[in-house]
């Protein structure tokens, strides 16, 4: 594991570069911050920043991270939504990676009542990329003006160019902070403006923050510098008179820390996934420990049946979650109708869901099959669908076929999802894939009266093993936007921790119905 953690490492630290060190080094030297720096400042000092989607683009033809930071960090005692653009990565231009990332953000923000806080410093689209990005990224614009009528707050602090469809993300916020003589916020700069009406214009007369704050009225506040630009912005958020809602259950304000020392988790995950591991090992690492107010860490649900998950209720942190988890990798009948039992328990008491994934699937066979193994998934599958608590995943080990759906994989919309290095997602195992479909190519041979060529199908198996194996992997699917980070597992549980105080920015209660359960 703390080899998966080296490259993983190395992964983010492609991500903190930017453009390199040669357009961080001429950014410093205009006397400008780097996103995260402008993040720094902006937080709560001593406050966690929470980053999101990090190695968005991974394995793309563009830059780790999308050139734009997004993450849910503390100001003024606020949980916002923050999303910075990185100027050193071709001016901070949106590719279509970054406008996924930034719908992710902003689909957060919504789920969660979150305001936005959007540090603003690009060239708008990536033009070459410009027929994935046009049609829709009309949605972040949509995003920021639903967002101010639904009363979560948009503040945008403009530190340098935000031009073409970009102007709109000023325009469309609550609030706009732009830095003296570095904000230039236009629909077309002078080139543009010279080709289309033949007038000459200079950057400042056009788009300048003085001109903005003075003659347009599209500045609320004139900043003279960066730093007083994060100094108003965090003025602002003092201002908002945001309340929390009360939380669904009680919140204890004293816990325990873990019983069992979560740094021995890298211990946990077998690098064969085929081994299984107790998940309760898991639990006991992120879970509240034993207490004056918390006398059983975990109280298992349902122990003696349908071993292979493992249900209960625990604290994190003080707040109670219901916890379903993957014991022995295969789900059978009985660990679907225990899951569903579970969930609709949770939904009748108002408790946010935990899933900790390390699943093959749903079981397969004859007599599984004549079991009625589709109907228990299924209704499993209805449950988590209409389960309308907050839901929270975790990808510890193997999330294969149907069993990614039943727990909650990214299709079925959990709050957040983050995933272990150890982890790997695919509609099946790459062996099986690959085997699978060795024996299709070969009876279809058989089915045409031809000899099979057991040469190139073991060619053909070798080349799927490696394909899928590498499609499976924790990075390509973080880069594909699949999770919301891929975490080193020590730090679980105050990653959880964070998302469960994020929730309760908004009210949930437990669903009302669920969809026609087949028995």
């Amino acid at each position: 594991m703390l080899a998966k953690l080296s490259d993983l490492d190395a992964e983010h630290a492609k991500a903190v570069a930017g453009g390199g060190e040669k357009y961080v080094e001429r950014h410093h030297r205009r006397g400008k911050l780097l996103p995260r720096e402008r993040i720094e400042l902006l937080v709560d000092e001593g406050s966690a920043f929470l980053e999101l989607s990090p190695l968005a683009g991974w394995g793309s033809d563009f830059t780790v991270g999308a050139s734009v930071v997004t993450g849910i960090g503390v100001v003024q005692g606020v949980e916002c939504v923050i999303s910075a653009n990185d100027p050193t990565v071709k001016g901070g231009a949106s590719n279509p990676w970054t406008v996924k990332k930034i719908f992710r953000a902003a689909q957060i923000a919504e789920e969660n009542g979150l305001p936005t806080i959007s540090l603003v410093e690009s060239g708008g689209a990536d033009l070459p990329t410009q027929k994935e990005i046009f049609i829709p990224g009309g949605k972040t614009f949509r995003d920021l003006t639903r967002s101010s009528a639904r009363k979560q707050p948009t503040i945008a602090l403009v530190f340098g160019n935000s031009t073409a469809g970009g102007a709109y993300v000023p325009g469309m916020s609550d609030y706009t902070v732009m830095v003296k003589e570095q904000a230039k916020v236009f629909l077309g700069g002078p080139p543009l403006v010279k080709m289309a009406t033949g007038e000459e214009s200079d950057d400042e007369s056009l788009g300048g923050a003085e001109m903005h704050a003075r003659t347009s009225g599209l500045a609320d506040y004139l900043a003279e510098d960066e730093r007083d630009a994060i100094r108003i912005g965090r003025r602002i958020v003092a201002n908002l008179n945001r309340r929390r809602p009360a939380p669904s259950s009680a919140v204890a304000q004293q816990y325990a820390e873990p019983d069992e020392d979560p740094d021995t988790l890298l211990d946990l995950v077998p690098s064969d996934l085929k081994e299984p591991f107790d998940p309760r090992d898991v639990i006991a690492r992120i879970a509240d420990g034993t207490s004056a107010t918390n006398a059983t860490p975990f109280d298992e649900f349902k122990p003696l049946y349908g071993a292979s998950l493992v249900t209960g209720w625990a604290r994190i942190h003080g707040r109670p979650v219901g916890i379903l988890a993957n014991a022995q990798g295969v789900l059978f009948s009985e660990e679907a109708q225990k899951a569903t039992q579970f969930v609709q328990l949770c939904n009748q008491s108002d408790t946010p869901l935990l899933f900790l994934h390390n699943t093959t699937g749903y079981m397969v066979g004859k007599e599984y099959e004549q079991g009625g193994i589709i109907k228990h998934g299924a209704m499993m599958i209805n449950a988590i669908s209409n389960s309308s608590v907050p839901h929270l995943t975790v990808i510890m080990g193997a999330s294969y076929g149907a069993g990614n759906y039943g727990m909650n994989g990214r299709a079925y919309d959990p709050r957040f999802l983050f995933t272990w290095p150890s982890a790997k997602s695919a509609v099946m195992g790459p062996a099986q894939l690959a085997g699978v479909l060795s024996i299709v190519a070969r009876a279809a041979a058989e089915a045409k009266g031809k000899e099979y060529d057991d040469e190139a199908d073991a060619g053909m198996r070798a080349f799927i093993e490696a394909s899928v194996e590498e499609q499976s992997l924790p990075h390509f699917l973080s880069g594909m936007l699949y999770d919301d980070g891929v975490i080193d597992p020590r730090d679980t549980r105050t990653v959880l921790g964070i998302c469960l105080s994020v929730i309760e920015n908004s009210t949930w209660s437990g669903a009302e119905g669920f969809g026609v359960f087949r028995m």
